[in-house]
Formats: C-alpha cells, sequence, structure tokens
C-alpha cells in the first residue's frame, strides 16, 4: 500500500486519482501527525509533495522523509531529489562537482571576500537569496554601488524571505494583463503588513551572499522537466521590460520551440544524480550554449498540462497530452521492484 499526505494541493490528487483509476491500493496519512510511523505500518510508501511555501513543510518535511528512507522505507521525493530543494547555494557546488553546465556561481560567507569580489568584478550581476520560486528575491544589480549595499546588508540585517513590494509590483503586473483579479492585488497590499507564515516565522536570510552573471539578450528560459526517463518542456517568455521569466505567466509549449540540447543535459543529469524529477531551468549564453540555472522537484501541475507530447531518452518525440504526476507513482512501484 501506498501512503499519500492528506492534502488538497500539489500533486496528492493527480496521485490520489491515479491510484484509484488503477486500483493501486493507497491510505491518506497526515505527515504532520506525532503518529505518523503507526500510521504507516502497513504500508510500503510514502508521498508527500512539500512546497518551501509552506511554514510547516519548512520545518519537518525534508527530515521525515529522510529518517524514513535512512531506515530502508520507500519515499518521494528521496534524498537524492529533494536534499538540495530550494537551495540554490547548495545546487551551485552539486553541479560544479558533476561539470554540469551552469551560469557562473558566485557565493561567499565572509563579508570582507565578498566586498573584495565586488570592487574587482564586472556588473551587471543578478542577486538572489538561496530560496524561492517565481523569481521571488531575484534582482538585477546593475552596478557596484548596489553590490556593495546588498553585501552588506545580507552580513547584517538580513533579507526577508518574501519580497512584499516586489510581489506587489507582480500582481499589479499581471492585474493589468487581465491575469487576475483585484482582489489578488488587495492580499498583495496586505502582504506588505502581514507578510506570509513562511516569512514571519522563518528566520532572515543572513550571514551569506549570492550572485549569478547576468546573461544578456534572453527573451525567455526553457523548464524541462524529467519524469520516469520522459521529458516534457515549457517556455516562459521574460516579463516586459525586465529580465525574469520565472512566475510570467506567460506560457508557450510548441515542440519547435525547444533545443533538444537542453533536454539531452537534463536527462544526462538526472542520471548522474541519481533524482526522481528533475525540473531544469536553462538559458543560452552568448554563444548560444544552454546554461542551467537552477533545479527543483515541484512545479505547478496544471501549467503543463498543454504539454503537446514528450521526449524518451532517445530523444524520440511521443504526441499527446499526459497527466506527468501519474508517472511518479509508476516510476516509485517500478524503481523499487515491490507491488503493493
Amino acid at each position: 500500500m501506498i501512503a499519500i499526505h492528506n492534502s488538497q494541493f500539489g500533486f496528492h490528487p493527480r496521485w490520489i486519482a491515479y491510484c484509484e483509476k488503477n486500483s493501486i491500493p493507497y491510505k491518506l496519512v497526515n505527515c504532520y501527525a506525532n503518529d505518523l510511523i503507526d500510521q504507516l505500518k502497513d504500508c510500503k510508501a510514502v508521498m508527500w509533495h512539500f512546497n518551501q511555501g509552506n511554514h510547516k513543510d519548512n520545518i519537518i518535511a525534508k527530515q521525515i522523509l529522510f529518517a524514513l528512507e535512512h531506515t530502508g522505507f520507500k519515499v518521494f521525493p528521496d534524498f537524492n531529489t529533494a536534499w538540495h530543494f530550494d537551495d540554490k547555494v547548495a545546487q551551485k557546488y552539486l553541479f560544479e562537482k558533476i561539470g554540469a553546465p551552469i551560469v557562473p556561481t558566485y557565493v561567499f560567507f565572509n563579508k570582507q571576500e565578498a566586498l573584495t569580489w565586488a570592487r574587482e568584478s564586472t556588473f551587471p550581476k543578478v542577486f538572489k537569496l538561496r530560496g524561492g520560486a517565481g523569481s521571488q528575491n531575484v534582482q538585477l544589480v546593475k552596478t557596484r554601488k548596489q553590490a556593495l549595499k546588498i553585501i552588506k546588508k545580507a552580513f547584517g540585517e538580513g533579507f526577508s524571505k518574501y519580497d512584499a513590494w516586489g510581489s506587489l509590483k507582480e500582481r499589479l503586473r499581471k492585474f493589468q494583463l487581465g491575469k487576475i483579479h483585484f482582489e489578488e492585488v488587495f492580499k498583495g497590499v496586505l502582504r506588505i503588513l502581514w507578510p506570509p507564515k513562511y516569512a514571519r516565522l522563518g528566520a532572515k536570510e543572513v550571514g551569506y551572499v549570492y550572485f549569478q552573471d547576468f546573461i544578456p539578450n534572453n527573451d525567455s528560459d526553457i523548464r524541462i522537466i524529467i519524469i520516469d526517463e520522459k521529458a516534457f518542456a515549457l517556455k516562459r517568455y521574460v516579463r516586459e521590460n525586465d529580465f525574469r521569466a520565472s512566475g510570467s505567466g506567460n506560457f508557450a509549449f510548441e515542440k519547435e520551440l525547444f533545443d533538444e540540447r537542453c533536454v539531452k543535459t537534463s536527462f544526462e543529469v538526472t542520471e548522474k544524480l541519481r533524482i526522481q524529477v528533475g525540473v531544469f531551468d536553462f538559458i543560452f549564453d552568448s554563444n548560444n550554449n544552454p546554461l542551467i540555472v537552477e533545479l527543483s522537484y515541484g512545479y505547478a501541475a496544471e501549467a503543463y498540462d498543454s504539454c503537446p507530447g514528450y521526449w524518451d531518452k532517445k530523444l524520440k518525440w511521443h504526441e499527446g497530452k499526459t497527466i506527468k504526476e501519474e508517472w511518479m507513482v509508476e516510476s516509485l512501484l517500478k524503481q523499487n521492484k515491490f507491488t503493493i
């Protein structure tokens, strides 16, 4: 029997629907519960789509999953897939160790070293916090003076995990485009006074600073997602008068839009890292070489329902719409070679 965290959000409803459709025994469990281990006694695996925007998930999700996996229990996501989730700093070292093609990245844990680097470096650069999605906590640093100010703040008062003003600006942009209702704009105003729980209760980001090279002339990024030796893709166009694509809401899916070098690289890195799911974001350098920006395991499932097909590991294209999250259940069963 498969245990699935009892939630109406994320991948969970699709996992449940797939199990019911295919008569796969499952049970709903509460992964936050004190008696979770008792709940799992008749199960062989647990699936939990935890989210960086959920304060409770941030406190305990990885620890619970990795504790279970440590004893031989099967989990999704597993350690290889999730330990670096929402941690761009960790991913820098991981990608560099395996020789993956990434956007040049600079991380400092010493204020003086960071200041020295900034005084000798060229600009613009891109500043990011280690966590965040939808281009949260990402800004273009155009001058050395701006970089020095950021570094001093990073080693001083630090940064909130939630950029209230940036979020409000983004809500206004989407409202003007007719993509959201005014109610969402009003919520953004309230967020200035009352940030989300994960930002209010979580610690500030302090004691490190993270920059990436700014790669100009990219009007979009390419997202490639690998699940169970299948790849599907999404092209995300940057916002008007901006450089950020993540969270823009301006998508395209046609197969012809995608450079298959991104697909090939995603398969290769997924295999090297032995991850269950790989969500790779790419941009292109001045020589048109694809570079990985960052990696995740989670995504907003509904946004990818329009994908017209997928590539297999041999880069053969398979036409037709699919429910990708079903592959996660199939892969868990297949890779662990157990019957439910």
